[in-house]
């Protein structure tokens, strides 16, 4: 034991420390992160909820590929591959899977016979703007205390978010 006590005063500044958040990150960026993993695991949540309300044997990370063709119409599994991020393989699964639900359909690409294009079926449609509809009616009760500009501005900062993680 040293008689000075400098002992105490370096265990309390390494307490301090480690306390602290980590050198060069600002505290906005530390609560960004805390609050964007809780949403992102409760949005994970809710997509395999919103899944199995389109059929029981839905995965729900093909959730967004029903979101993506009703949002622009027909597409090649490269476009949705691409746009979803992940490879050709899982893409062909996740299609085949929607395509036994009855959920999608496949014709051939006018402009290039060796493609082919995924669309959404009637009945696939139907399903999912039932789904989509009821989630809207939820993030309506969620937030109906809050100001419409408010929720725009939520909406644009979150595309302003998405948009900046795609280039």
């Amino acid at each position: 034991m040293h008689e000075d006590g400098n002992d105490a005063g370096k265990d309390a500044a390494r307490a301090t420390e480690s306390e602290a958040p980590e050198k060069g990150v600002d505290r906005e960026f530390l609560s960004l992160e805390r609050e964007l993993t809780l949403f992102l695991r409760r949005a994970r949540a809710s997509s395999g909820e919103m899944a199995r309300e389109v059929h029981p044997e839905l995965e729900p990370a093909a959730y967004g590929l029903l979101v993506r063709l009703e949002e622009c119409g027909q597409q090649r599994a490269t476009e949705l591959a691409a746009y979803i991020g992940v490879g050709k393989a899982t893409m062909s699964r996740q299609l085949r899977a929607l395509e036994e639900l009855g959920l999608v359909a496949r014709e051939p690409d006018p402009a290039d016979g060796r493609a082919w294009l995924v669309h959404l079926t009637d009945e696939g449609r139907v399903r999912f703007r039932t789904v989509r509809d009821a989630r809207r009616a939820r993030y309506v009760r969620q937030l109906a205390n809050w100001d419409r500009k408010e929720v725009a501005e939520l909406a644009r900062l979150l595309h302003q978010l998405n948009a900046g993680a795609e280039g």
